[in-house]
């Protein structure tokens, strides 16, 4: 059976809503303009921190740029101005070693299963180290990422470290439209790779641009 993940994070949403709870949620942010409309979905039920853990990112340069992208989005967001932004050092060698061996494999195949994990795993030891209520990852938004399997690892760590994963699929209900909105609204740099060397390469690739 599929499992629909918007229609779960609804119910408990409305759940919470009822019981009159607004729990701690740490939010694992990959850029501005995923996390538009994931903060403007969330920060109503939820007292949302905002983690920037991407050390797949590459350059420096474009990791600085996207970090400072979404700390400006949550000082100007009204939804988002009770956010926290938590920053952590940039570790590009993280990500490196984590995808040794998987260089060549196609964009959206193991090697971004590998970084899904990399990132949502400092998501919720993150979380447990701080007493979140939840841990959760804007990645889901983007339509060239496999909500199903980010879930499944959400999931997994869960259960490794105590704290629940809230369920999503932002890109459903108009979430990944409503980011595009959102990015234009705020005039948010939009990137058209997801950050790291790999992509960017297969994306020139395909555009005839690679030397």
């Amino acid at each position: 059976m599929i499992r629909n993940y918007a229609k779960e994070l609804d119910k408990l949403m409305l759940r919470l809503e009822r019981e009159e709870k607004r729990p701690a949620l740490l939010l694992h942010a990959c850029c501005a303009p995923c996390s538009s409309a994931v903060l403007e979905r969330l920060t109503e039920q939820f007292r949302v921190s905002v983690l920037f853990f991407n050390p797949n990112i590459s350059p420096r340069s474009e990791y600085e740029k996207r970090e400072a992208e979404l700390e400006r989005l949550i000082r100007s967001m009204p939804a988002a101005r009770d956010a926290e932004m938590i920053r952590v050092p940039y570790e590009p060698e993280v990500f490196y070693s984590a995808v040794r061996g998987m260089e060549d494999l196609p964009e959206g195949g193991e090697r971004c299963f590998v970084c899904y994990r990399l990132r949502l795993e400092a998501a919720a030891k993150y979380a447990a180290e701080h007493g979140f209520d939840y841990f959760t990852s804007t990645l889901s938004i983007s339509p060239l990422k496999n909500a199903v399997k980010l879930n499944e690892i959400g999931e997994e760590l869960a259960e490794q470290y105590g704290v629940p994963h809230l369920p999503s699929d932002f890109k459903k209900k108009e979430g990944y439209k409503r980011s595009i909105l959102l990015s234009k609204e705020y005039d948010l740099y939009r990137q058209d790779f997801c950050g790291c060397v790999f992509s960017k390469r297969e994306r020139e690739m395909k555009n005839g641009s690679h030397t």
